[in-house]
């Protein structure tokens, strides 16, 4: 339930901050835009929503969120048409899954037309800060949290709702050497891993960091129970592919619903890939890598689209993905996917909002 639909209160900055950023040297999520938009829930309603300029935020050291873990968020990215007319890449897709993972979080959903009314005026407010460079755009996060100031464990009855922004530069710069986990667990059956939830990635940082410190870049997360199969690469969703057939894990509770994973696996079938969503075994794969029939193996998301993985560790072995089909489908799927985000693709499937 929202208590204004009608308006957005809007304060802009008196001094933009545009001509103090190096375009040159961008990296990813350190930049951030000039204003931010945010609306909070009380007594049982999202209350008007209000756009100011980028800052921090005053809360009680004991908002629930920092205790208890209420806290969620989305990814996606905005892109300027060789008009200069904005494109977002499929934002209702991640308003709809915010409110799945609200529900799974116990918190109070937020209308789809809001949260597109929030997103539009802002971005529109802050286009000039949509990079144009080559896998440069802007990170839009939005991210609700409960700041209820009580200590005790319950649901939130209180909750903020913000967006901010950032010019942003490629994820990865180079392809992946990852190892597959079989000892920690991004997610278990039951859990909160279909969600975005914070805490989540909190979760999953001290075996990364194991893994790193060995000399990886990310780990492949497999099941909980078995560690028989796969599910996640690190904080993207994972695929594989042989021959003229892509991978990836069927979504469950443990798995989150990706919108670059739908949006790939929908390209793929329409390039003509048969396209397996499935239990894939890690057995599998390894037999794969060891009769080089492993064309490519990729994470896939929002940040990095396409994140190749040129080896995989498995039991103190390396095995290397040489066959140049997998260089061949990722390369195409992003140059494809990063010109369909810009308008030089037709957009058959009706992805881009244009604002």
């Amino acid at each position: 339930m929202l208590a204004d639909t009608n308006a957005i209160e809007i304060t802009k900055t008196a001094q933009s901050r545009l001509d103090q950023v190096d375009w040159e040297n961008l990296g990813f999520g350190k930049i951030f835009s000039d204003h931010m938009a945010y609306v909070e829930y009380r007594d049982g309603q999202w209350h008007t929503p209000v756009i100011k300029p980028y800052g921090p935020m005053n809360f009680s050291p004991a908002i629930s969120a920092l205790h208890y873990g209420q806290a969620i968020f989305e990814g996606l990215k905005a892109y300027k048409n060789e008009q200069g007319e904005v494109l977002i890449f499929r934002p209702e897709k991640n308003a709809e899954r915010l409110n799945i993972s609200a529900h799974r979080m116990c918190m109070p959903s937020l209308p789809v037309e809001t949260f597109m009314d929030m997103l539009t005026q802002l971005i529109n407010l802050d286009s000039g800060w949509i990079p144009k460079g080559e896998g440069e755009s802007l990170y839009i996060r939005p991210h609700m949290f409960a700041i209820d100031e009580f200590v005790g464990v319950r649901p939130s009855e209180t909750y903020l709702f913000v967006i901010f922004t950032c010019p942003v530069g490629k994820y990865y710069t180079s392809e992946l050497k990852v190892k597959i986990e079989t000892n920690y667990t991004r997610a278990t059956k039951g859990g909160t891993g279909s969600a975005k939830a914070a805490g989540n990635y909190g979760a999953s940082l001290f075996p990364t960091q194991i893994a790193k410190d060995a000399g990886f870049d990310q780990v492949l997360w497999t099941d909980s129970q078995t560690h028989e199969y796969f599910e996640e690469s690190g904080t993207m969703n994972v695929m594989f592919l042989s021959g003229n057939k892509v991978m990836s894990p069927a979504i469950s509770d443990s798995i989150l619903d990706g919108i670059t994973r739908n949006s790939v696996l929908q390209v793929a079938k329409d390039w003509g890939y048969e396209v397996e969503e499935r239990k894939v075994s890690v057995a599998e794969i390894v037999e794969l890598l060891k009769a080089k029939k492993l064309d490519g193996a990729f994470g896939v998301g929002t940040a990095a689209t396409i994140a190749p993985i040129r080896i995989i560790h498995h039991n103190g072995t390396d095995y290397e993905i040489t066959r140049d089909q997998s260089s061949d489908f990722a390369g195409r799927m992003n140059t494809y996917l990063d010109r369909l985000k810009r308008g030089l693709e037709e957009d058959k499937h009706h992805w881009n909002h244009k604002i």
